[in-house]
Formats: structure tokens, sequence, C-alpha cells
């Protein structure tokens, strides 16, 4: 059943997490049974197997009642959605924007930011590259920014192939691309446009596994469910490859690979969380038992205060 939850996830179906007696609800669908409580959840691609998880994990603790209807469509589309006040959370790989900030005003829609995990953004290279371990971020600001001249690997060392690198990455709206566009280039949606984008980031697992010379970016929770179909690079924010990190748990939570490690979040609309019981419990759930998917999904916990910070937080609103 598991394999069936992830597929629909990915792939744009509504997906209610409700007994596992896993029920796809489509557009223009009703609910057939009136004591089911629906959690409406869209947004980030990194934070969404999270939850998805986590809503298993709530069913198996008793609320067979309470329907997690969650849907990816990136960071910056759910955040529209969330805005407009049409779902209840939105799981987000990124802070929200200013911009994000006002038409929730305008829609008169109050939220919580909540921190719910860490994750590092992962640079992956085919498992035949055999000559590239580590990379620096100044080198990848050669190859990503807006501009770029650099078409093959060698354009970036002599030592290394003189082959086309082919580039694959999340799109437009991924909190991901945002992040690290902003870490990299300097500049958010910075990048050159010559790459392979997609929302979906089993498409861009699938893409850099099927080409020798491909380089990518994605969620490490992405990197630890397709360990043997890709490499795994170390980076370095100096020019001195001896500075080098690999993304782990540790590195991650610790903050010591920079700068790509991050923290990922839920928005959980206020006026939802004052009236629905339902809603509360689900997110008190995430911040406690729910933790235990943050590893499982390849993700890494918040530090004790980190996390700490979040229930607080969520106490303050629910109090």
């Amino acid at each position: 059943m598991r394999n069936l939850c992830v597929w629909a996830v990915l792939f744009g179906g509504v997906l209610t997490l409700a007994g596992c007696g896993v029920e796809e609800v489509k557009e223009g669908d009703t609910l057939v049974s009136s004591d089911l409580k629906r959690i409406s959840v869209d947004g980030s691609s990194t934070v969404g197997p999270i939850t998805s998880m986590v809503g298993e994990l709530f069913e198996t603790a008793g609320h067979k009642n309470v329907q997690i209807a969650l849907t990816i469509t990136g960071t910056g589309a759910g955040f529209k959605e969330f805005a407009q006040g049409h779902t209840d959370i939105n799981d987000a790989s990124r802070p929200i924007k200013d911009s994000e900030k006002q038409v929730c005003e305008e829609h008169g829609v109050e939220f919580v930011e909540l921190k719910v995990a860490m994750d590092g953004i992962s640079l992956v290279v085919n498992p035949e590259n055999d000559w590239v371990d580590a990379i620096t971020v100044a080198d990848l600001k050669r190859i990503w920014e807006p501009g770029s001249t650099v078409k093959t690997w060698k354009d970036v060392n002599p030592e290394w192939p003189d082959e086309e690198i082919k580039l694959f990455g999340p799109g437009r709206e991924s909190g991901t691309f945002d992040y690290f566009t902003q870490a990299i280039n300097g500049e958010e949606k910075a990048t050159r446009e010559d790459y392979s984008p997609s929302a979906d980031d089993n498409v861009l697992v699938t893409g850099v596994a099927g080409s020798k010379y491909a380089l990518g970016y994605f969620g490490y929770g992405y990197y630890q469910k397709n360990q043997s179909k890709l490499k795994l690079l170390s980076v370095s924010a100096t020019d001195n490859l001896k500075d080098a990190v690999l993304p782990t748990p540790e590195t991650v939570q610790s903050g010591e690979y920079k700068p790509l490690a991050r923290p990922v979040f839920i928005y959980v609309n206020k006026a939802s969380l004052a009236s629905r019981p339902e809603l509360q419990d689900f997110v008190q759930f995430y911040l406690n038992d729910g933790q235990k998917a943050v590893p499982e999904v390849g993700c890494v916990l918040l530090s004790e205060s980190d996390l700490q910070e979040s229930r607080n937080r969520l106490a303050e609103v629910i109090k």
C-alpha cells in the first residue's frame, strides 16, 4: 500500500490517508461519509513525503476518521492556494515571501510558521562519474548562473572530460529552486535556462541516473531513497576542496553543510486551527510522535531546541 501512497502524491492525485484505506479524491468528488474530517495540504515536494508518512502514522495512532488530502505542486504554487484560504496547511521548503504574506493579508489568512525538519540540498551525479567527488560553490555558480558559458565538464576543470554536462533541477515553483539559486547564484530565481527542470524530483533522479555526464540537485531525502542510482558530491564553501563537506544527517542538522543546509516548514491556517480540533491534533502529532517520519523519508531531524520552538509556537496559537 505504501507504493500506492507515494505514486498518488507524486503524480498529482489528491491522496487521502484514512486507514490506508487509501482513497483518491479527484476534483469535484464529495466525501461519502459525513463523519470523515478532511485536512487539505499542498506545497513542497521535499516536505510532502514527510507529511504523507505523518498522515499514515496519525491514522495508525487511532485517527481513522481524518483524511489527509495531500497534493504536491511545489512551495510557490502551494502558497498561492494557501494564501487564498483554499488549504489548511502548506508544506514549504523555504520561508514565506513578503509578496506571499501580502496575498495572505488581502484574503484574511493568518498563519503560524512551524519548522518541522532539516534538509540539505544535494548535488548528485551519475554513479559512473569517476572524475568528481567534490565541488566548490564557486564552480557551482559558474555552472548554474544566468548566461553561463559552461557547456562541458572540461569547462569547469581542464582535467575533467570534454563532454557536455546534462543539467537537471527543480522548476521555478519549487522552494528548493528558490533556495539553491539564492545560495549559489546570489539571487533568488537567477539561473541558466538550458537545463531540464521538473516539479517531480523522481524525474530528476531518473535523469541523472540515466546519463553518465549528468549533474543535478534536489532535497537530501530523494538522494537517500535512490542511493544505488546516484553519487553524492561534497560541497566546499571555499575555493579549497579540502574544505568540502558531504551532506549527512549530522552535517545538515549542525549547519556545517554550507550553504545548502536549510530548515523546512509547514504553514498552518490559524482560523482552521482555532475551529478544527482534528487539525490541532494532526499538527501536534506532526511535532511529536510524527517526527518518526522525518528520518524514515530521508530528511534530517531538527535539533531539540528548534523542535521545541515549533511546539511552543503552536501552543501559543491553540492555547
